[in-house]
């Protein structure tokens, strides 16, 4: 009849049992419906179609009498089949085994060709001077099913009985006989090409095919397989989403932050590992192209976004070095005994600290405001220290009057507190401004004196100045108040001799 009888896919209910190779196998028959139905879409034949390739081991493609350009189109998806697995290395785990393809072709007159010589020219290359992409096309296919070589069947059927309307309700005795034996022919070569389904390199059996079913029938019905060509898709997914795993996990090993050629080189290892996975393990090779290119995508937005974290990372990290050395000079400017050495060994930590621990693209642009801080800090740092070296100069100088006059009775270090106290005073201010002094060599030898006074590695003078001085003072103090009580003498170089006056008979007056 011209009518459809057969919607979509029909399965035999009861599987035949048979023997492949000493083993029982059930075989299920499957009945599609036919192409260019009443009422469909292409996109629905192409459904079917690949569903039917997928599920199948035998795929026994029905044509009546010829081979037309479209029959060959609709080979689109097996030929993806055929191209992908054919070439590969025997034993090779893969999605799932191909069917063989069985061109059945029913007509009654071949014109002295047998079914094969005239498939063999079915599927011959067209010529296309004209640069037509369809012809392209359809040559490509022609050119790929040539790969299938032994996996791919002639065979001709002639037509059962004249009275066509009456097939139904006809026996096989009633039928042509040069077509029952035909068809009988059909059914041995049919069963010398079963051969158990294997999906991911494992035979099926009955309760795994229903899942793998499902799995596809699932795919139709979502939409996420709009042609047969797009069934490769589905399979690549999976790929896809290993190579992406595969790819972010050697990203992850990169530890951000990272610098830009050290981020590039885990990218270009990631990428090609991801790449050769999929190469190893992709489906089709025409519909791969999109994929592949899809893959690059998925990539490229990894990428894009790792490199995001990694300016991140790589800022956070470099400002907080820059913080710590930020606070670190500024508690160097208030110094209290100010010490051009202990800032140097300071300013060198810092740098040092900050061009090992900040890495990544930040890098560039805080070393920049690092060498800028580091400058300013230095230059007021310098300002400063002749400023604070000038005033405890003369704080020292005085400190020596009160030292010789009261304490030690020292008449020339007295005077020489004075002469320095005078020095500073008022010949600076005369003849030399405070800065002008500070390139004096007389100046150099000062600081050097002062630093090797001040900076110590291992004691820091800054914070036990002040506590050691009150305790030298009160030696002092104790020494000369309270020396003289137990025989030790209250000065080493007195301003006069107490002894003198006492042993004097010249009476003193008030």
């Amino acid at each position: 009849m011209r009518d459809t009888k057969t919607k979509g896919i029909w399965v035999w209910g009861s599987p035949v049992e048979v023997d492949i190779g000493g083993s029982k196998v059930s075989v299920l028959y499957l009945d599609t419906e036919g192409f260019e139905s009443v009422g469909k879409s292409n996109v629905y034949d192409d459904r079917i179609f690949a569903l039917a390739t997928v599920l199948s081991s035998v795929l026994i493609y029905n044509l009546p009498e010829t081979i037309r350009e479209a029959d060959i189109s609709r080979l689109s998806f097996a030929v993806e089949i055929a191209e992908e697995f054919y070439g590969r290395v025997k034993g090779q785990d893969v999605a799932f085994e191909p069917a063989k393809l069985l061109w059945l072709i029913q007509r009654d007159f071949l014109q002295g060709k047998s079914v094969q010589q005239m498939v063999d020219e079915a599927l011959q290359r067209v010529p296309n001077n004209n640069g037509d992409t369809n012809i392209d096309e359809l040559n490509q296919i022609r050119d790929s099913l040539a790969v299938m070589g032994d996996n791919s069947t002639a065979f001709s059927l002639p037509q059962p009985h004249l009275q066509r309307t009456k097939l139904c309700d006809m026996e096989d005795q009633e039928l042509d006989p040069l077509y029952v034996k035909k068809r009988d022919q059909l059914k041995e070569v049919v069963a010398s090409m079963i051969k158990p389904k294997i999906v991911q390199g494992r035979t099926l059996n009955g309760t795994e095919f229903v899942s793998f079913l499902g799995q596809i029938v699932d795919a139709l019905n979502k939409g996420e397989i709009p042609s047969a060509g797009s069934l490769v898709e589905i399979f690549n997914k999976a790929i896809l989403e290993r190579c992406l795993k595969v790819y972010s996990e050697i990203m992850g090993r990169a530890g951000l932050p990272v610098s830009v050629d050290e981020l590039r080189e885990f990218h270009d290892l990631a990428k090609d590992e991801a790449r050769r996975l999929f190469n190893k393990q992709h489906f089709g090779k025409h519909h791969a192209a999109r994929s592949i290119l899809k893959l690059d995508e998925e990539i490229k937005k990894v990428y894009r976004n790792l490199g995001q974290a990694n300016e991140y990372q790589s800022s956070k990290l470099c400002e907080a070095r820059f913080s710590e050395c930020e606070d670190k000079m500024e508690r160097l400017q208030v110094l209290k005994l100010p010490s051009m050495a202990k800032f140097d060994a300071g300013f060198l930590l810092c740098n040092r600290s900050f061009e090992t621990d900040c890495v990544g693209p930040a890098k560039e642009s805080y070393r920049h405001r690092m060498s800028k801080m580091l400058a300013r800090s230095r230059a007021l740092f310098i300002k400063e220290y002749n400023n604070k070296l000038f005033n405890w100069l003369a704080i020292f100088s005085l400190a020596m009057v009160v030292v010789g006059r009261f304490l030690v009775k020292f008449f020339l270090l007295e005077v020489a507190a004075w002469v320095m106290f005078a020095f500073l005073e008022t010949y600076t201010r005369l003849f030399w401004s405070s800065e002008s002094l500070y390139y004096n060599p007389a100046w150099h030898a000062i600081v050097s004196s002062w630093e090797t006074v001040v900076y110590s590695p291992v004691l820091d003078l800054d914070r036990w100045a002040f506590p050691i001085c009150a305790v030298l003072l009160f030696l002092a103090f104790y020494w000369r108040c309270l020396g003289g009580r137990r025989g030790i003498a209250r000065s080493l170089l007195p301003l006069y001799n107490g002894a003198y006056y006492r042993s004097s008979s010249r009476t003193r007056t008030d």
